[in-house]
């Protein structure tokens, strides 16, 4: 993941569609408290850096030392169940693909997000969606579950959170990606995370589909896709 983060065309893509939409909410330049949520190896707490402040954590060590390797040291190895920080210290708080994770309660983990933000702040989050679409992938990442778009919703106001924007995303490599997800095992004989696939030409191709996508959310949502965004507000204390 560390390696793949800087230049793989997922992550480069999905971090232009988080940008177009953190920014319709937040202008850069502000010196916002922010929190990482499963902060992995760093890539996204820089994404994050010209909205203010960055703290970071994740459950494991060697995250938190990929973290540091990259400059970060506003760092805390801690669960998503049990954040190590006050009541109301942030003004938003992301996760990144981290609440589907096996041995992830995403309930506790929201109301635990909700406590650390400030009435007003908001809460930014990333999920891979659809149950049915799991794969080779899913079980090297240990992937818990994916999520349906009225679930995630529905676990997002449940918690207290007012739904400010929510969409799927990936929605044009959607077929193809759905096509080989759903024939792995008979025509696709992978052995590894998508991570490792090297796709030569097409990665500059697929990444210009999620860029082209974040382009479009900030006027419009999408009505499926390989993953969901949501944005909620904490609107009371």
């Amino acid at each position: 993941m560390s390696k793949a983060q800087d230049s793989h065309w997922w992550y480069r893509g999905m971090a232009a569609i988080t940008k177009a939409i953190i920014g319709e909410y937040f202008a850069g330049g502000q010196s916002l408290r922010i929190l990482d949520a499963g902060c992995g190896t760093g890539a996204g707490m820089a994404i994050l850096k010209s909205y203010g402040m960055v703290f970071g954590f994740d459950i494991s060590g060697h995250a938190i030392n990929a973290c540091k390797d990259r400059g970060e040291n506003r760092l805390a190895m801690a669960s998503l169940m049990a954040l190590p920080f006050e009541s109301e210290s942030f003004d938003l708080v992301t996760s990144f693909d981290v609440l589907y994770y096996e041995n992830v309660q995403d309930e506790e983990a929201l109301q635990e997000f909700k406590r650390v933000l400030v009435p007003g702040g908001k809460l930014f989050v990333r999920v891979p969606a659809f149950d049915w679409l799991r794969g080779i992938h899913d079980e090297k990442v240990s992937t818990g579950h994916r999520y349906t778009l009225k679930e995630l919703s529905q676990k997002i106001q449940e918690c207290g959170l007012d739904i400010r924007f929510m969409s799927y995303a990936n929605t044009f490599l959607f077929p193809l990606i759905a096509l080989k997800r759903l024939t792995e095992g008979w025509v696709f004989r992978q052995t590894n995370s998508d991570l490792a696939l090297d796709l030569g030409h097409l990665d500059k191709a697929f990444l210009q589909c999620l860029k082209l996508e974040s382009r479009i959310l900030k006027r419009k949502t999408l009505p499926f896709g390989l993953s969901l965004i949501a944005l909620g507000e904490k609107t009371t204390a």
